[in-house]
């Protein structure tokens, strides 16, 4: 009332016997107000007791556990020019089913008998390979057939070597001979002579004596003559057996280098062939490389490269394939500060986006549409993001996760961590205190404690 007006209703009217005057200024209703009060200050002293479960929060997004069961792009080794697709995009394919077919874009390989001629290159270099080994075996022949015939003539130099110094004995032993026939002669000369002179014998005694001294020194001076050319004889042999053996050192070093040369041309041959052969396996599998397969079953995402006709390097992607068969997982980050909570096997709830979920982060057990996960890795480097990457997996004693989540799909993780009483984590939450710092449990604590 704003009391505008000299009219007193309220003096002139008796309110005290309406119900509403008696509902409205009765003592009451104060009674159930005050007990109400009572009732929810013991209630909220009581729920102060009550267990909160810490928790960390962290946003992050559904993936794969493996690395190779994460959306993938398909490349060519080699440079081309797409000539035609076999697929579209969002089709379903089967490990090596072909994606699209390629051409060539360097004019080194643009002969289409490319492997054929290579395969003629190297039956062309198998037959020098083999005429050089011909070759070898020929002068191999040759060097022994030479070594024979160095050892045979050798033999018969020594033999010559040996006949001419039994020659020079012979020729000493009848030097020698002729040497005392001359003593002799000389001394029957003298013997005639000196009795000639007595007149013992006749002149023709002595002019007898005389030519047979001549005649023995005639035949001294021939066996010398022999004596000396049996001598150069031996000289002549042992020359001529320096001389075979010089002879056949040429001949058989002369036929070894032709051999080293056949032998090197041959080894060279072998390379080229073994050249050749790598180039013409390198071109066959180049030839299966102008199909691109798929890896692996899966569904074609995008084409990253469009069109036919359209040029691309080797190495560049070419389309997109996201695996049909994967086991989904979860990729979060948390913050440096909460690192030291989290440990391998540590138990995370999970809200995917666009999942209906009733979540209450200290009660997990009285949340509906989260789901369990524990941690599978770590990252022992801080990210770009300037938190630690985590990587989760499902819960095997928990819920199946849905199977309409698909990679990629955001999703917020909350890291169950130790359970303390309301009011303790009030009193964190208003002092800014990080949660509790623990270690897990295990198997070889529990049984210490027991």
């Amino acid at each position: 009332m704003l009391n505008i007006s000299n009219n007193k209703l309220n003096t002139k009217v008796d309110i005290s016997n309406f119900k509403s005057h008696k509902k409205a200024f009765g003592k009451k209703h104060y009674k159930n107000f005050n007990r109400l009060l009572l009732i929810s200050a013991i209630i909220s002293f009581i729920i102060l007791f009550f267990p909160w479960t810490q928790n960390i929060t962290a946003a992050g997004a559904v993936t794969t556990l493996t690395p190779d069961q994460r959306p993938q792009s398909i490349q060519s080794p080699i440079p081309g020019r797409i000539e035609k697709w076999y697929v579209r995009e969002g089709d379903f394919v089967k490990k090596g089913d072909t994606i699209l077919f390629i051409s060539e874009v360097k004019n080194d390989y643009f002969d289409p008998d490319l492997v054929k001629r290579t395969g003629q290159q190297i039956n062309a270099k198998n037959a020098s390979v083999k005429s050089y080994g011909s070759k070898v075996n020929a002068l191999n022949n040759q060097i022994g057939a030479l070594s024979n015939e160095r050892g045979l003539k050798l033999q018969q130099a020594e033999n010559k070597l040996l006949q001419s110094k039994l020659k020079v004995k012979s020729a000493s032993i009848d030097f020698q001979a002729s040497k005392t026939n001359l003593e002799i002669a000389e001394k029957q000369f003298i013997r005639t002579e000196t009795l000639q002179k007595e007149g013992l014998k006749s002149l023709t005694d002595v002019e007898q004596k005389r030519l047979k001294l001549q005649e023995t020194q005639a035949k001294l001076i021939s066996q010398e003559n022999k004596y000396l050319v049996s001598q150069n004889e031996v000289l002549n042999a042992q020359v001529e057996i320096t001389r075979v053996k010089a002879e056949y050192i040429d001949k058989i070093s002369k036929a070894q280098s032709d051999k080293y040369t056949a032998e090197s041309s041959q080894f060279d041959a072998e390379a080229q062939v073994s050249k050749l052969e790598n180039n013409k396996s390198n071109y066959e599998i180049r030839n299966t490389m102008y199909h691109i397969k798929a890896p692996l079953d899966g569904y074609i995402n995008k084409a990253l490269k469009t069109g036919i006709g359209e040029s691309f390097k080797e190495g560049e992607r070419l389309v997109g394939i996201m695996p049909a068969n994967y086991d989904m997982a979860v990729e979060t980050y948390i913050d440096p500060i909460d690192l030291p909570l989290v440990h391998i096997g540590e138990t995370f709830r999970i809200q995917f986006d666009g999942w209906p979920a009733i979540v209450f982060s200290g009660w997990p057990n009285v949340s509906y549409g989260t789901y369990g996960a524990k941690v599978v890795a770590m990252e022992n480097f801080i990210s770009e993001n300037g938190k630690f990457r985590i990587l989760l997996e499902p819960d095997s004693n928990d819920y199946a996760w849905p199977q309409a989540i698909r990679v990629g799909s955001g999703v917020k993780a909350i890291g169950l961590l130790e359970d303390v009483p309301i009011w303790f984590e009030l009193w964190r939450q208003l002092n800014g205190f990080p949660p509790n710092y623990y270690q897990p449990t295990t198997s070889n604590d529990k049984a210490k404690k027991k």
